[in-house]
């Protein structure tokens, strides 16, 4: 074999190899339906936003299956605030994967003693408040917690006759999560609109957004635009949509919005991912 041929071959496995890394070191986000999500990290850190698993619209949640059954790996659980429909199945998550909690500090400690989060899945690491900033995951992820204008409350499980039915559950707030050689990804949480949202796109310029459209609770498709064009967001991916009747049921509008801004809609339905190699969307 000639020395060309060798120098050849040599190149072309090179090549493969750094082809191999990339691939390997892509982010992938998925979506369970409602507002939870999962987010793989190029380093394989396990991040899950919101995971309420067992919501109707999750695939694996159909004919009486168990949705927590194939999710072995969790690191962190972002919780952007207090409702059952964000929070209901963390704490048995949060058991099975020893997941750090990730939220304000008042939602944290209310979780644990009421509602059984393990208290040593949490600490001055991971409960911060609007404002605050956290380095994460070996300091591959950043995580930034933004304003919210909505509410927040636990379910409380033993209330009596004269006891609140909803417990404080800390202010509402939404995540600006930035991965190191990833994308900048920010989910707005239930969050009404509101005008200091371009503040986020000048701090943080996320790559893609993850934003509610069902309005009733939070923004309608109409205004879950103008988020995603004062957020400065390149992509958006709606969510908390068609899950109750009470909530806009098809997001045609807002992805029809989002274009005529010259945002890049990214369609997803319950169950599916998608990928981003560095910073871009990852073609099929």
């Amino acid at each position: 074999m000639t020395i060309r041929k060798i120098l050849i071959i040599l190149q072309l496995l090179i090549f493969a190899s750094l082809a191999a890394e990339v691939r390997a070191g892509e982010t992938i986000l998925t979506w369970y339906g409602h507002a939870a999500f999962e987010i793989v990290t190029p380093g394989g850190k396990v991040l899950m936003i919101d995971p309420w698993l067992n919501n109707p619209m999750n695939p694996a949640a159909k004919d009486n299956k168990d949705p927590l059954a194939s999710i072995k790996k969790v690191d962190y659980i972002l919780i952007t605030h207090g409702h059952f429909d964000h929070i209901a199945d963390a704490v048995a998550l949060g058991r099975k994967t020893s997941a750090r909690l990730v939220t304000n500090f008042e939602l944290g400690k209310n979780m644990a003693k009421l509602l059984g989060y393990p208290k040593d899945q949490m600490g001055f690491d991971t409960l911060f408040n609007i404002g605050g900033e956290i380095t994460i995951a070996d300091g591959e992820v950043m995580v930034a917690m933004t304003p919210a204008i909505h509410s927040s409350g636990i379910n409380n499980p033993g209330a009596g006759k004269l006891q609140p039915d909803i417990i404080y559950g800390g202010s509402p707030a939404g995540f600006v999560i930035r991965i190191k050689d990833g994308p900048t990804i920010y989910d707005t949480g239930d969050t009404a609109y509101f005008s200091d949202m371009a503040l986020i796109g000048e701090q943080y310029a996320p790559d893609v957004a993850l934003i509610n459209i069902g309005g009733h609770f939070g923004m309608e498709p109409d205004m879950a635009v103008r988020a995603a064009v004062s957020v400065k967001a390149r992509m958006a991916i709606a969510h908390h949509f068609g899950t109750f009747p009470v909530l806009t049921q098809d997001p045609g509008e807002f992805y029809k919005g989002l274009k005529e801004h010259g945002i890049r809609p990214i369609e997803m339905s319950p169950g599916s991912s998608v990928r981003f190699e560095g910073k871009e969307l990852a073609e099929k």
